[in-house]
């Protein structure tokens, strides 16, 4: 046996105690000061009236300027039907009718395919379903797939809930490539007789990040309108008209692997009959310069197709983000002595220009589960690689691409009911969500659950969660 293999048991015990140590260091300190000065002594100075008062007028002014709390209610992700399901061979099957693609796009798309972990029971719209496909990306049928994906939804968790709709106050939509007029929260509010006063905010443009940015925004809102109001937060994307067939590279990949999903969630400041509540929002952005802007965005070829271009330099860009997101929420969520460690590695590297790897945390040791958005297989690889996690930590992210593929901003809430269909959530759980998008933003919510779903709850994994997790090959064959 090596003398590293002998030392690792040594290590775990030493960082065991350091943890114990700096973590109670608190406790310690109350304890001393008890030995030190008596109880008797201590309780003389405590119930001093100027003490009081002072402590008194604190607690007044924090319970005053303190933001509310804000409370999930529940949430229903877009249960997608089987007839909507597309197999791989009948997607490259489609392709090859579409007279402006050449074989050799064709062939990459394949390719791409077997090495991308994603599934044979993904849906497509309807449009997508017929041959050439492009002459069926309509603005109608675009509407169609809208009214589809998030009327079910909010049907959905309207009946789970027992809300009524008037009780609505802020409504919250996000769909980055999909913005007709009339905006599709006038859709919303026309549907379902949404209140005349109601406050609704239509987001476009912020990629796949933009579910958990709702989330922050329905919580400002909530924050502003009368106690116990609900908010409506709606995640999708539509992808009806964003079907490229041009044969750029990089404007292929989307094709590959964006399919059809939504989710409805229901927030309120009121915490009766909630199931999670909101600990943390940490929105990071890497910076207006041009490799950030060349990552995702829509740009036209010769011929004229408008398509999403998935730069190279993505991957490097998300880590960027991603550790910058990690610097704001680690002192938010870690114990003391991960905290102490992670500074100190961040003052040798930036301050000290130290050459040592960044200390990546513990983060076991702040949350249960994680939801990482469900980009594509390299995102969730260099993740784990980044954060040193588990393969049982990714794997809701892993079987929510192979299930659903990539939904875009709604993929955090799909891994979060597959951990709620596994039966693994309980009473006092963290849950991180982690999404990136456009930008380049990683933005993260972090949920404490406070009532965990029934394991006969309907949702997207009813008929499918007793096969998963499955194995999945690094190459598909066919």
């Amino acid at each position: 046996m090596s003398s590293s293999v002998q030392a690792q048991p040594m290590r775990l015990k030493l960082k065991a105690v350091y943890r114990l140590i700096v973590d109670n260091f608190l406790v310690a300190s109350c304890l001393v000061a008890l030995v030190r000065f008596g109880p008797a002594e201590l309780i003389r100075y405590i119930i001093r009236p100027v003490h009081l008062f002072f402590a008194a007028a604190a607690a007044a002014v924090y319970l005053m300027l303190r933001p509310r709390a804000l409370y999930l209610i529940d949430y229903a992700c877009f249960d997608t039907s089987p007839l909507g399901r597309i197999p791989m061979a009948s997607f490259i099957e489609h392709t090859k009718h579409t007279p402006t693609m050449s074989d050799r796009s064709v062939r990459f798309m394949s390719r791409l395919l077997a090495r991308s972990g994603l599934g044979e029971q993904t849906c497509l719209p309807e449009a997508h379903h017929f041959i050439p496909t492009h002459e069926y990306c309509t603005l109608e049928n675009a509407r169609a797939e809208f009214e589809l994906v998030v009327f079910s939804a909010i049907d959905d968790l309207l009946a789970k809930t027992g809300i009524a709709p008037d009780s609505i106050g802020v409504l919250v939509l996000n769909c980055s490539l999909f913005c007709p007029t009339p905006s599709l929260v006038d859709i919303i509010v026309n549907k379902y007789n949404l209140r005349c006063d109601i406050r609704s905010v239509n987001l476009s443009g912020m990629g796949c990040s933009a579910g958990l940015i709702s989330v922050g925004l329905a919580n400002n809102l909530l924050q502003v309108v009368p106690q116990g109001s609900h908010a409506l937060v709606l995640s999708t994307e539509t992808i009806t008209p964003n079907y490229y067939i041009g044969n750029e590279r990089a404007m292929l990949l989307p094709n590959c692997l964006f399919r059809v999903g939504g989710v409805a969630a229901l927030l309120s400041t009121f915490p009766a009959n909630t199931r999670f509540r909101l600990k943390h929002v940490v929105r990071t952005f890497t910076g207006a310069n041009d490799s950030a802007y060349q990552c995702v965005f829509q740009e036209e070829d010769d011929q004229g197709n408008v398509g999403i271009n998935l730069s190279k330099n993505l991957m490097a860009i998300a880590g960027n983000s991603l550790q910058a997101n990690i610097t704001e929420i680690a002192p938010l969520v870690l114990p003391f002595s991960e905290q102490l460690l992670f500074a100190i590695s961040f003052v040798a590297r930036k301050v000290l220009r130290a050459r040592v790897k960044p200390y990546i945390p513990n983060f076991s040791m702040a949350f249960k589960h994680l939801c990482i958005h469900a980009g594509g297989r390299a995102v969730i690889d260099e993740l784990q690689k980044s954060l040193c996690l588990s393969d049982e930590q990714v794997e809701a992210s892993r079987m929510t691409l192979h299930r659903f593929r990539n939904t875009s901003s709604s993929s955090p809430w799909y891994e979060l009911a597959y951990v709620e269909a596994k039966g693994r959530m309980r009473k006092g759980h963290r849950v991180w969500m982690i999404g990136f998008g456009s930008g380049f933003k990683c933005n993260s919510v972090v949920w404490e659950c406070i009532q965990p779903a029934a394991r006969n709850t309907h949702g997207p994994w009813t008929t499918s969660i007793h096969r998963h997790p499955v194995d999945i090959p690094d190459v598909l064959s066919h």
